[in-house]
């Protein structure tokens, strides 16, 4: 917006200081050099003109709202209609000469109008309340401070020229009285407009020329014939400088935050009502017969204070009403502290308070409850379902604990009950047992839990309680899950190391303790090396060589699993780049990691592989990914990920593939290249019993997956060979390509390449 005209306000500036500088030198010389009186009458008609001109510039310059522009349009129209009245005055103050003439009938019209035009642009104006509730109170707000205001100029206003033993023209004081209205009811509106439209030192400014016609009303009661000169050419140009001023303002304004009215303005205007009443208390004059004014006065502040009355009464029930609805939020937020937001039930920390209350008056037994696989759930149904199971299992819970016990929902899916006796307890582990044989929640949902039980005696510390339960129900998921085991000592040693686990992975991830081995995949008719699948080793300096059944698990836990398998994945590139460049691409066709679900689902793990190919030099095609079926069945993200690896020319393989209940299906969604035979379906297959069940079977299901791999164009691999027999049964069976103890077992990078080598030798020699 470009910087508002300053020559309206400096031109109505002008006008005030020439007028009030001509009044001085009038009363300075008597009049007698300064011209004609009527000159002091055309003071007013040139600034409220420079006022509607500065207000029509306003309009044509800023955007304004509806509301807005309604305002601004009457209040230059009422500028015009203040200037034409004015001049008719000064007309006729040219026309009598040196008598000071009253206001013709037809300029108190045109003012008047003006005047009411004024008021009803101020009513218009939005006060930012929307509430019946709010503006009723407002509405008593700003009756009290009209009222108030009222008094004051009528007693020392409008009552003395009323009562005037000259009294004044009905001309004149249908003028004032609509001027003095306009400004007690201008400055009533200004005080709650919190923000608008109009801005709200605009409309400050507008207001304050009600004040000035009240100066005009006053200094023509106190000094009366030598009060209207003064009124003319001092008090009332500045109504004009004052709008220019306000239509400055809007043209300036920014958005200013939005503040709310003045509360204070009834309390000053009941001081102000108390003016006029000490007035006529002490002066005996407004008593006499017929002094209807000084009752009039004391009516006022009667109701006045009636209205401040019924505005306290008022004020007193909404205190009540916030008093109360601030109990009531304390007490919510005090609910919600000590309760989980999902389930209604108590949370760890009002858990972990009434336990230790539990314990000072006796003996308190703690019943941990696990949703098994509940993480199944929550990735394959879906958050919502997911929340719903946990809402229907916690009613669950509270209906097995009955009045026997209090349930707690202490994080995700683990759950505690707090009873008195060990017999208490498992009365309770049992009934939650027999309530999840059956599907509950709307979805009809099928689980099992794992729940430890762990009693103590007064004054145990309630997280040792609470540790012995942690440490039971962990031994009953270790067992099979779906069962409630009663914590014995020593139980957590389990737990401790595999918390102690945990840390050690971490230490060895920093100081390369892993080893990557490789196991040769063969082909089973000739014995040559084909590729090696990649696993890892854990070489502790103090427990020696760690099993990968102990520290995988650990790793899965811990998310320690991906950065784990990162290592992997570059370390086997680039050990594969190696033997790709050393022996070329017929003696070695591909090196097969295993991935983990947790590393499917982190987000930088397609990067990662893009990675690890481009840096070592690796071709996609000679990179094959191993997963398992309970991998793959993972939901949308992880087919998208799958999707992706496969579009890049990285080969998939299904590893144990059988033994999930989607095999089958999961070949028509997931882009697999490979499938690897289970070894339970190897293990015995090269016994010859026709109609034994097993052995039966065991061939069934292995010649099926090698004729569907064919039927799909994918590439077999049949795991844990470890006998020749078997080699024999399998290629009669189909399978071309195997690996296991047999063809070889796990070894260093230097242990294939020396076979790699010793492979090649016959093939150069011939």
């Amino acid at each position: 917006m470009t910087a508002p005209p300053r020559r309206f306000v400096i031109s109505a500036g002008i006008v005030v200081l020439l007028g009030t500088l001509w009044y001085l030198l009038w009363v300075a010389t008597g009049g007698s050099h300064m011209g004609p009186v009527a000159i002091g009458y055309l003071f007013m008609p040139v600034a409220m003109g420079i006022g509607g001109l500065a207000v029509r510039a306003l309009r044509r310059a800023v955007p304004l709202a509806p509301a807005g522009r309604r305002f601004w349009l009457l209040l230059e129209a009422c500028c015009y209609l203040f200037s034409s009245g004015f001049t008719l005055l000064a007309v006729d103050a040219f026309r009598f000469g040196p008598e000071l003439p009253d206001m013709p009938p037809a300029g108190a019209v045109l003012i008047g109008s003006g005047v009411l035009l004024a008021m009803w642009g101020v009513i218009q104006v939005p006060v930012g309340v929307t509430t019946w509730y709010e503006r009723g109170k407002q509405w008593l707000d700003r009756m009290i401070a009209l009222l108030g205001c009222s008094t004051v100029l009528w007693h020392f206003g409008i009552s003395p020229m009323v009562l005037a033993p000259e009294p004044w023209t009905t001309s004149a004081l249908s003028v004032l009285l609509l001027a003095c209205a306009f400004a007690a009811g201008s400055i009533t509106k200004v005080s709650y407009i919190a923000g608008g439209p109009v801005d709200r030192r605009a409309m400050r400014l507008v207001a304050t020329t009600g004040l000035a016609a009240a100066a005009v009303a006053l200094l023509s009661v106190l000094g009366g014939y030598d009060g209207i000169l003064p009124g003319q050419t001092v008090c009332m140009p500045v109504c004009g400088l004052l709008i220019a001023l306000g239509a400055r303002r809007q043209q300036a304004a920014t958005d200013a935050p939005k503040r709310s009215g003045n509360i204070w303005l009834p309390y000053l205007a009941v001081l102000a009502v108390d003016v006029p009443v000490a007035d006529v208390l002490f002066r005996s004059e407004h008593w006499g017969p017929g002094r209807w004014e000084g009752r009039l006065v004391v009516l006022a502040a009667v109701v006045v204070t009636a209205l401040v009355a019924l505005r306290q009464f008022v004020v007193f029930r909404e205190n009540m009403r916030l008093l109360r609805e601030r109990k009531a939020s304390e007490a919510r937020l005090r609910h919600e502290a000590t309760h989980d937001p999902l389930t209604g039930l108590a949370n760890r920390a009002l858990f972990k308070e009434r336990l230790e209350t539990a314990l000072g008056e006796g003996e308190a037994t703690v019943l941990l409850v696990d949703l098994d696989d509940f993480k199944t759930v929550n990735d394959s149904l879906g958050h919502d379902v997911g929340d719903a199971l946990l809402v229907a299992f916690a009613g669950a819970l509270c209906d097995a604990a009955g009045e026997d016990g209090e349930v707690a929902r202490l994080a995700g899916d683990e759950f505690a009950v707090l009873t008195g006796t060990p017999e208490a307890g498992e009365c309770v582990a049992e009934r939650i047992m027999a309530a999840t044989a059956l599907p509950i929640s709307t979805h009809r949902l099928l689980v099992h839990v794992s729940a430890g039980l762990a009693s103590a005696l007064p004054g145990t510390v309630p997280s040792q309680l609470l540790r012995d339960a942690d440490a039971a129900m962990h031994a009953a998921k270790q067992r099979g899950k779906a069962n409630w085991v009663r914590y014995a000592s020593g139980m957590e040693q389990p737990a401790q190391a595999h918390a102690r686990l945990g840390g050690d992975l971490r230490r060895a991830l920093d100081a390369g303790e892993f080893r990557v081995v490789y196991q040769p995949i063969v082909g089973l008719a000739d014995g040559r090396v084909l590729g090696a699948e990649a696993l890892v080793r854990w070489a502790h300096p103090e427990r020696g060589l760690v099993s990968p059944a102990d520290f995988i698990p650990a790793a899965e836990r811990t998310g320690l699993i991906v950065p784990l398998g990162r290592y992997v994945l570059r370390e086997t590139c680039r050990q594969a780049a190696e033997w790709l460049a050393e022996f070329g691409p017929d003696a070695f066709s591909k090196v097969a990691p295993n991935v983990s679900v947790r590393q499917l689902h982190d987000p930088d793990f397609v990067a990662d592989v893009r990675a690890a190919l481009a840096d070592t030099g690796l071709p996609p095609e000679r990179l094959v990914l191993e997963l398992t079926e309970s991998a793959v069945l993972r939901g949308q993200q992880v087919l998208r990920v799958l999707h992706e690896l496969h579009d890049m020319g990285v080969r998939l393989a299904l590893d144990d593939f059988g033994t999930g209940e989607s095999s089958l299906s999961l070949l028509r969604s997931f882009p697999a290249a490979i499938v690897k035979l289970d070894k339970s379906f190897v293990d015995g297959i090269e016994i010859d019993e026709p109609g034994t069940p097993a052995a039966d079977a065991r061939q069934a299901v292995a010649r099926a997956v090698v004729q569907l791999a064919d039927a799909l164009g994918l590439d077999t691999v049949a795991e844990g060979i470890e006998n020749q027999e078997q080699v024999d049964r399998l290629l009669r069976l189909g399978y071309t390509v195997g690996q296991g103890y047999h063809l070889g077992r796990p070894g260093s990078a230097a242990d294939l390449t020396a076979r790699l080598a010793a492979q090649r030798a016959p093939a150069a020699a011939a």
